[in-house]
């Protein structure tokens, strides 16, 4: 009768030590996916504020279509507006971000388009250094989104595996969004003269 209470007493252990270390386990996992997602807001953050500038100085440099600028400054404001809380990453919401920020760089893309009809904009040393800001931010967008999706890749198979799952479902740690680009904004802008 004693080895029996000893052997259930080990298995509880073994169960207990089991459940600490897979929910710790979990924990970094977890917290590295709001890290990169923060990474990555704060990267699309750092584009709209330089927005400003570059409207700006095209105004000030040329006689720049209005509805451009409009749509740009518009854009930048629905943009930054949609900000998503880390612990709560939902398909849905993450579709509404992606849509801001593809709405927005199109509005960039025509912007960037109809200035080179400017060549005094072209010349204009302040315009050049925005556009080559704005160009080193979509790079690191880029990589934070990188980063991002390899964090959400590596918990998503973290709390799918077995048995694993089972106490991630206890505990509501269910995978997480991937960051995909929006189709819209992966077409050309139209420009028309």
């Amino acid at each position: 009768m004693k080895k029996a209470w000893i052997i259930v007493l080990l298995v509880i252990a073994a169960l207990a030590l089991w459940l600490k270390s897979s929910y710790n386990g979990l924990l970094p996992l977890d917290e590295n996916v709001k890290e990169k997602w923060a990474n990555v807001q704060a990267q699309y953050k750092r584009r709209a504020e330089l927005i400003p500038n570059l409207v700006e100085t095209v105004k000030g440099a040329a006689n720049f279509e209005t509805k451009t600028l409009t749509e740009v400054m518009e854009a930048r404001a629905k943009a930054t507006q949609m900000v998503i809380d880390p612990t709560n990453l939902t398909v849905e919401k993450m579709k509404e971000f992606q849509a801001a920020q593809g709405q927005l760089s199109m509005a960039m893309g025509r912007l960037m388009a109809v200035s080179e009809n400017y060549p005094q904009l072209k010349a204009n040393q302040n315009f050049l250094d925005l556009q080559a800001e704005l160009s080193g931010t979509g790079n690191r967008i880029t990589a934070a989104i990188k980063d991002y999706n390899e964090s959400v890749k590596e918990y998503n198979i973290s709390v799918r595996r077995f048995p694993v799952n089972m106490l991630a479902g206890m505990f509501n740690m269910s995978a997480r969004p991937a960051f995909e680009a929006d189709p819209e904004a992966q077409k050309n802008p139209k420009v028309s003269f």
